[in-house]
């Protein structure tokens, strides 16, 4: 609890937003029961619609909060109590912190037994606020407390999930790959599962916890009993992950990491190829979920007149944060801004990753050969930038496909939002400078520092102008001075300055490491 004393409320506030933005917008963007019965039957006839969210279940105000938000709120809660258990478990195993513990009076179960008691405790906090929120925006109080039941039933189940892989794994890298694998698995088949039930394939939904979620059916029919399944779930894949801990060493795990080859290849020859050899498995996770989340907002994008129905306040929140009065057009720009956001954010975490190569004194043996700290510091900042610009060419390729297949015109719209999302590239790299002249020349401060400016710029690009910020503050951004694209007109002095000061900063920050102690 002390180490998480920060992460965790971050975590549940995050995901009580998604259930208030549900309890409270969807309210101002269907009041009446014919723009729900509208959406109710576009949902019915649109396959790509229920992969993305479920099948709606009634067209009553609930039933569509239901719908929107339930399977990405258990998602989250899932994603939350892996990054918990695995970090207390075998990320401590790794590095010999509950070896420590174990000299003591500590019993061999007791960090697994506290790792699921914190994530038990984060998701007990979850039910009570998103109920209450829910609750608090005049939804039925039985629908709400089903709704942050079936939330948490997932954030339990896989709690015990990513038990048991902390067990078959060496390494935690290894574990929070296996667990994120099986979670979109079960989020593919909760998709594949609601969007093809005319093909006989609704019983895929039954095999995922985010499916058993949606099928509790919140608002509408508050199935009571399908909240057994993830309670069994937990219990059962914790008495296996108990039993399983009680049959290996400390430090090992059930599947060992294989030797490597006894000579490094070439590609290891030099400080870059040694940089690629660490980021590279993350540089594919993220670059698949950009490709992936371009290709969901492009099938929705030519529909989304219908998805946010006729509401007037909808209509200028997008006009607001994607700068321009064509519905689409606006879409498509907004969810470019936040593709730059999230860019930023693994932008931030590959020049966090030097810092800690430094804590780890994993940066101490390569700097003893003949590696200069320019050339160690400057190959992970590289490798951010190029990362950062094959994450926004995923997702300008997803956002392409997928809107250029809807509308049949992928020939024009797959270049035209390439192009608008590689226009975000410059604002992510300032973000990423500034983190980096955090790590060179304050490096104790780093971490929060980097991972607050991206807050920062999320915060203004989405809340700054529905709130009617004046432009200095929204200017503190570098978001803010991206052309609004696509639709928006274009200009490149903005990120020639953008760039320009990526540079100077970036040149700080390596000047800072060359010239403080390591470590």
């Amino acid at each position: 609890m002390r180490r998480d004393r920060f992460m965790l409320p971050a975590w549940v506030y995050a995901l009580t937003a998604i259930a208030a933005s549900g309890g409270y917008g969807l309210k101002a963007v269907y009041r009446t029961a014919a723009s729900r019965a509208t959406l109710a039957t576009s949902v019915y006839h649109d396959q790509a619609l229920s992969f993305l969210y479920g099948q709606l279940h009634g067209t009553s105000l609930g039933a569509i909060t239901a719908w929107r938000y339930l399977a990405y709120a258990a998602l989250g809660a899932g994603l939350m109590s892996l990054f918990l258990v695995i970090r207390h478990t075998r990320a401590d195993e790794e590095t010999g912190r509950l070896e420590l513990l174990g000299s003591a009076a500590v019993g061999r179960h007791a960090p697994l037994a506290a790792a699921l008691l914190v994530a038990s405790a984060a998701n007990f906090a979850l039910f009570v606020l998103s109920a209450v929120v829910l609750a608090a925006g005049g939804l039925p109080v039985a629908g709400a407390i089903a709704f942050a039941l079936a939330e948490i039933g997932c954030g339990l189940a896989l709690a015990a999930v990513s038990a048991l892989a902390a067990q078959v794994s060496a390494t935690a890298r290894g574990a929070r790959g296996l667990v994120v694998a099986t979670l979109a698995a079960f989020f593919l088949l909760r998709a594949v599962g609601d969007s093809g039930g005319g093909h006989g394939l609704r019983w895929l939904t039954w095999l995922s916890p985010i499916g058993w979620a949606e099928l509790v059916r919140p608002f509408t029919a508050d199935r009571w009993w399908m909240l057994a399944l993830p309670v069994a779930a937990a219990v059962l894949g914790t008495a296996v992950a108990i039993a399983l801990g009680a049959h290996r060493d400390q430090g090992a795990g059930l599947v060992e990491s294989s030797s490597g080859p006894a000579a490094a290849g070439r590609v290891l020859a030099g400080i870059a190829g040694l940089t690629w050899r660490l980021q590279r498995g993350a540089l594919a996770g993220w670059a698949v979920g950009f490709l992936a989340g371009g290709l969901a907002i492009g099938v929705v994008a030519k529909g989304i007149g219908q998805l946010v129905g006729s509401s007037a306040a909808v209509d200028k929140a997008l006009t607001r944060i994607g700068g321009q009065a064509a519905l689409t057009s606006a879409y498509l720009a907004a969810c470019m801004s936040l593709a730059g956001l999230v860019a930023a954010a693994y932008a931030v975490s590959a020049v966090l990753r030097l810092r800690s190569e430094e804590t780890g004194s994993r940066g101490e043996p390569v700097l003893a050969a003949a590696v200069s700290r320019l050339r160690w510091g400057g190959s992970w900042l590289l490798f951010a930038a190029v990362g950062t610009g094959v994450m926004l060419l995923a997702a300008g390729v997803g956002m392409g496909l997928g809107y250029g297949v809807a509308s049949s015109s992928a020939g024009t719209q797959l270049p035209r939002l390439i192009g608008a999302a590689l226009a975000q590239w410059p604002a992510a790299l300032c973000v990423a400078a500034v983190t980096a002249a955090l790590v060179g020349l304050v490096p104790r401060w780093s971490i929060p520092a980097g991972w607050a400016a991206v807050a920062i710029c999320g915060l203004l690009g989405v809340f700054g102008p529905a709130l009617n910020l004046s432009q200095a503050a929204l200017d503190v951004s570098p978001f803010t001075h991206v052309p609004k694209l696509p639709g928006g007109a274009f200009s490149v002095t903005p990120l020639l300055w953008l760039t320009a000061f990526t540079l100077v900063v970036a040149a700080a920050g390596l000047a800072g490491l060359r010239h403080r102690d390591i470590g």
